[in-house]
């Protein structure tokens, strides 16, 4: 799924930069996977909790609304937390937060009550941003700074690949039980009703509790093995001179913080409507359980996708290259929109190929120049990361009233913007 980064000048100060730490970084490549793997998991969450509870789209769409709101809410605390903390016990106490999120949901199911659901989420995805927050640097500091870029894309493969398999893994064990839609639940008597939905609930107990377990394994192993310890020596005082607002004053910036919050909102709503709609007998005709495995490809072509991409950018200009992706992520939509079948199923299923170089693309022409406010810059491109909230509750609203098919004009006008921001918008203050 999305995972920010941002390389200040920190130096270490406890421990050596002369050579990669390879099994820390192997420790961490784990991290990775499996924030990205718990975030994809929702794609497969929302269609049982939607059947589940009888909701419209709008009210399923909660669930990455709670989710991606934990990022703009908890992003400066957890921040704050990880310069008290350091990025070590930061991993740590970050896994500890998931880990509690995951647990919480044995509780939710066996009432089964939805906004305890939300609130787990929530945890989970608090914890997930504190990671965020303290992961992405502590990979670049450990080793030279010249081979940052490279340790940072090897463990974001690795968070692609988590989103890629959780799709599968949420289908066999959570979907593969749901046999009624929301209005056959509706018609169910009252005493069948909830036997039903409490079954229904109790699918996802198993799941998430092993995941729980795992999250808090790995917290426990990272906290016991000695693992450098870095930090970052930059003065408090060098910190307060620069203000956002300084920052703000940088086209670039404004206009790539615009194109952050659509490109994540796009990319989360999208995955979030594949399983409903592909479900839909007009265009894959097939069980929820099954359409999962095609959002297993949606995730999967995002992974094969960066390393074609970074081929590309050899040869082609990283703004150029983001506004072709843009345009044929707008002509699939358009070709979705406009059939049926086959041909509706797999053009959305593509869209994840062309998403792949976006969000490091507009986030690399977002901070572009900007010197000394780049620290300040980051900050506000991982705020934007709250698009994620908004835009699929948005497409709810819409596919509630006009249908999934003809509400994909939402992400439609994202990327038409994201095509922009490639072609003028990304250019630096003259």
């Amino acid at each position: 799924m999305v995972s920010t980064h941002s390389i200040d000048s920190a130096q270490t100060t406890a421990a050596p930069r002369s050579r990669t730490n390879w099994f820390a970084l192997g420790i961490v490549t784990f991290v990775f996977f499996m924030w990205g793997f718990l975030t994809s998991l929702n794609d497969v969450l929302i269609p049982h909790l939607k059947s589940l509870f009888s909701l419209n789209y709008a009210q399923s769409m909660l669930v990455q609304f709670t989710f991606f709101g934990a990022y703009f809410v908890m992003s400066l605390p957890c921040g704050k937390l990880v310069s008290r903390l350091g990025y070590k016990h930061s991993i740590v106490l970050g896994l500890l937060i998931a880990a509690c999120g995951a647990a919480l949901f044995y509780p939710a199911a066996s009432l089964p009550s939805y906004g305890l659901f939300l609130g787990a989420l929530f945890i989970l995805a608090t914890g997930i941003t504190l990671l965020q927050v303290a992961a992405n640097p502590y990979v670049s500091l450990l080793g030279p700074a010249s081979s940052a870029a490279t340790r940072l894309n090897l463990v974001q493969a690795f968070n692609s690949l988590g989103t890629t398999l959780a799709p599968k893994f949420g289908g066999v064990l959570i979907l593969s039980g749901v046999v009624l839609g929301a209005a056959e639940v509706l018609q169910l008597p009252d005493a069948e009703r909830l036997a039903y939905r409490l079954q229904q609930a109790q699918l996802v107990q198993g799941p998430y509790l092993g995941l729980a377990i795992t999250l808090a394994a790995l917290a426990l192993l990272f906290y016991l093995l000695r693992l450098p310890v870095i930090v970052d020596d930059t003065s408090a005082e060098e910190a307060r001179s620069h203000r956002f607002i300084d920052a703000l004053r940088h086209r670039n910036l404004r206009l790539g913080t615009v194109a952050i919050f659509l490109y994540v909102g796009a990319e989360v709503a999208i995955g979030s409507f594949l399983i409903n709609y592909i479900a839909q007998a007009d265009i894959g005709n097939m069980a929820q359980a099954q359409a999962a495995n095609y959002v297993a490809f949606y995730w999967g072509g995002a992974m094969v996708g960066r390393f074609v991409g970074a081929a590309l950018m050899q040869k082609i200009a990283p703004r150029n290259l983001l506004t072709i992706a843009a345009a044929l992520v707008m002509l699939l939509l358009l070709t979705t929109m406009l059939s049926h079948g086959q041909l509706a199923m797999w053009s959305v299923v593509a869209i994840g190929l062309f998403n792949s170089i976006m969000f490091p693309t507009i986030f690399t022409l977002g901070i572009e120049r900007l010197g000394p406010l780049t620290g300040k810059a980051s900050s506000l491109l991982i705020m934007a990361i709250v698009g994620g909230a908004v835009i699929p509750l948005l497409q709810g609203i819409l596919a509630d009233r006009f249908g999934i098919q003809h509400a994909f004009v939402l992400p439609l006008l994202c990327y038409a913007y994201i095509a922009f921001y490639g072609m003028r918008g990304s250019r630096v203050n003259s």
